[in-house]
């Protein structure tokens, strides 16, 4: 049975994009022919709004809080958004509690794995991105330990660039209890060429990261930002080939499947190494 590749989009700072990157590299993975699958794990619910609208607390009706607090599947919350291939697992405003309610549940850093693993309609996916919230919290520290892999937009900016410190400290302590754990890369956003922090910040993190950054730019795009208001991807809003959004995540989208080839490529080699 083929298994779905897991990764977090993570950054514990706000204003990178990260809902914006989930959403449109999951639309664009779509459209390259993968089935994806989204899940919504910040309490503003903005990945939610964005794609299929905000979920009303119904009595009785149980939610992605629910299933996280009785650690049962999440195959009933999975929906189908507007674009071919694309679903999510959406939240609600009682999100606001999973964290308080994960401190006292045993095992609580893989909560979130225990539901993955029980849902049967994954294997139906080639990739699940998970949407973080911009914090240091049970909630990211269960989305980690369930990944895979991690993706980290970092808007080009001086502070944000700063803030990745702060992120790999985060990280080095969830891989002790998620070894398997690899950074995917690292994709700057929110870039112009024309502004020189912006060519600044390129070349610091080209320097210190190397290969892990993506070649790939999220440039500025103001459509980007009105596309959610209509509940749309940055490609139905455009409706534009040469678009500027709908190029960028197209392009990234490739770059984030060679990676995911490559990897996957290491991994055997390791095998056929060792065995």
């Amino acid at each position: 049975m083929k298994r779905a590749k897991f990764v977090s989009i993570v950054n514990h700072k706000g204003g990178c994009l990260k809902t914006t990157v989930t959403a449109n590299l999951g639309a664009a993975l779509a459209r390259a022919g993968k089935r994806v699958l989204l899940l919504d794990l910040d309490a503003q619910q903005n990945l939610t709004q964005s794609l299929i609208g905000p979920i009303e607390l119904v009595e009785g009706v149980p939610t992605l809080y629910d299933a996280l607090v009785e650690q049962i599947s999440l195959d009933h919350l999975i929906t189908r958004t507007d674009e071919k291939g694309l679903d999510i697992v959406p939240c609600a405003e009682d999100f606001t509690g999973a964290d308080l309610s994960l401190v006292s549940a045993f095992g609580r850093e893989h909560v979130l794995r225990a539901c993955l693993e029980q849902t049967s309609a994954l294997q139906d996916y080639d990739i699940v991105l998970m949407d973080c919230p911009p914090s240091i919290s049970l909630v990211v520290v269960n989305a980690l330990a369930a990944s895979d892999l991690f993706l980290v937009p970092c808007s080009a900016e001086y502070l944000p660039m700063v803030g990745l410190a702060l992120l790999g400290n985060s990280i080095a302590k969830v891989q002790k209890v998620a070894p398997e754990l690899q950074l995917l890369g690292v994709v700057i956003t929110l870039y112009a060429r024309n502004e020189r922090v912006c060519r600044q910040v390129e070349s610091l993190l080209r320097r210190d990261l190397g290969e892990k950054l993506f070649e790939t730019r999220i440039r500025v795009n103001t459509k980007a930002k009105s596309a959610p208001g209509v509940r749309k991807t940055i490609f139905d809003y455009e409706s534009d080939k040469q678009g500027r959004g709908t190029v960028d995540f197209t392009a990234l989208a490739d770059e984030f499947l060679r990676r995911l080839e490559a990897l996957a490529e290491a991994t055997n080699e390791r095998l056929v190494v060792h065995g």
